[in-house]
């Protein structure tokens, strides 16, 4: 049982990746209820009660704080998930398939705000206020916005890198902390690891195994969406 963050970290290298937010959609979660299910699962781990030893919610900054070995982003299921740097690759290799962005943008995979939020984040790390200031998103960019950032998530071409709180003008911290990200390759590469090249098809059938190890009752429409992301 999972008592605590040494605990999951120790669990998802053993497992290569798991779904973030309590629900296991099908595939598979190492925390597998959430907060409104705790009460009835006798675990010591509790959802955000603040304590970062034992609330998954905290789990999530941590790993791209304390760690250079996992990842943490909207992976799966257009919502929250971990992946390994062992296993990193094999879904890089899928998602991406050997595509950088201006070539997805140009094969219309992408869409121009996806484009444009990427520009940024890849020109330095970007807090999402910062995104939003330097693209000149408002509020009625919203839902474009976050299509877009979703998009960019799934498609591997960027990723969390951990949090800052926004400054005022006397550059003092109010507010709650912003998500930070960077492209997937800055965001190894300053954990010192180039990702591998490898076979798409090959990589997709490597995870496919693993999922059918950790849950074999797995459907196979559901194997793929979690693998494509699609």
């Amino acid at each position: 049982m999972i008592q605590c963050f040494e605990d999951f970290c120790g669990e998802l290298q053993r497992c290569g990746f798991s779904m973030g937010g309590g629900n296991d959609k099908g595939i598979f979660a190492l925390i597998d209820f959430d907060w409104t299910t705790q009460e009835h699962i006798n675990s010591p781990v509790r959802w955000h009660c603040g304590d970062p030893e034992i609330d998954p919610w905290e789990w999530r900054m941590r790993v791209l704080e304390e760690r250079t070995d996992i990842a943490y982003a909207k992976l799966f299921f257009k919502t929250s998930g971990f992946i390994t740097k062992e296993w990193y690759p094999y879904f890089y290799a899928v998602r991406r398939n050997g595509v950088n962005l201006e070539e997805a943008y140009e094969d219309g995979k992408i869409s121009y705000t996806a484009r444009k939020i990427y520009d940024i984040v890849a020109d330095g790390h970007s807090a999402l206020h910062e995104i939003k200031a330097a693209g000149g998103f408002g509020k009625e960019d919203k839902a474009r916005f976050d299509r877009a950032m979703l998009e960019l998530q799934m498609g591997m071409f960027i990723t969390m890198i951990g949090r800052k709180q926004k400054r005022n003008l006397y550059g003092m911290e109010y507010g709650w902390n912003s998500t930070v990200f960077s492209t997937v390759e800055e965001f190894w590469g300053e954990r010192g690891y180039e990702l591998p090249e490898l076979d798409p098809k090959e990589s997709y059938d490597k995870i496919r195994q693993q999922i059918q190890l950790l849950n074999p009752g797995a459907d196979e429409k559901n194997i793929r969406k979690f693998i494509l992301g699609t």
